[in-house]
């Protein structure tokens, strides 16, 4: 695939639409769970990472995937590197924002590479610098459209909704709820598809 805005806005959408249902499921069974100490964290792991890790080679996700214990095991690596990711976009921003931004995106699926490939977090947020460069702004420009696109179409549709006689506030609620969730999971396949074509 062409490393280009539209192609990874289309495979994005698309692979959101595949793994809604089993994101979706591991994201309310996440936000149940987060206040289990220990638990959370491998969890947390698998909800930002795993899932991602597996979507990008378009693996079949559990409806409980988040509690597969192998994540926990990485622990010290993903606080380390999302220590270093944080450090060092915090010393970009203190350079009139610009840095940081670039950073934050440059270094954006480092704990990827920790996770999914073994790789040091020093390697890995390496590696991510090397891999994204020449690339920064089709990464944002995709979020961007991402975020705003659906923001915007999440508010259009509730604004109809809303105008409908005794139902209207209902559905405008259902709308509202199953068009962040299908954001987020957008969201996700489109880190997804940016790792899967940058981490080959």
């Amino acid at each position: 695939m062409d490393f280009t805005l539209v192609n990874i806005l289309q495979s994005s959408f698309q692979r959101g639409v595949k793994y809604l249902v089993p994101v979706l499921v591991n994201t309310i069974l996440w936000i149940v769970t987060i206040w289990i100490p220990y638990l959370n964290v491998g969890t947390t792991i698998g909800l930002m990472i795993g899932i991602i890790a597996k979507m990008s080679k378009d693996e079949e996700i559990g409806m409980a995937e988040i509690f597969n214990p192998q994540y926990r095991k990485y622990m010290g690596e993903y606080f380390l590197v999302v220590g270093f990711m944080l450090a060092g976009v915090l010393a970009g921003l203190a350079f009139l924002y610009i840095p940081g931004i670039v950073i934050g995106i440059a270094w954006m699926l480092a704990p990827l590479f920790v996770i999914d490939r073994g790789l040091t977090p020093i390697d890995a947020i390496s590696k991510r610098n090397q891999v994204t460069y020449g690339k920064k702004w089709t990464i944002f420009g995709t979020m961007i459209v991402i975020w705003v696109a659906g923001y915007i179409a999440i508010f259009i549709g509730a604004f109809i909704f809303s105008q409908i006689p005794a139902i209207g506030a209902i559905l405008t609620a259902l709308w509202s709820i199953g068009g962040i969730a299908l954001l987020i999971t957008v969201n996700m396949a489109a880190q997804s598809v940016i790792y899967g074509e940058l981490g080959k």
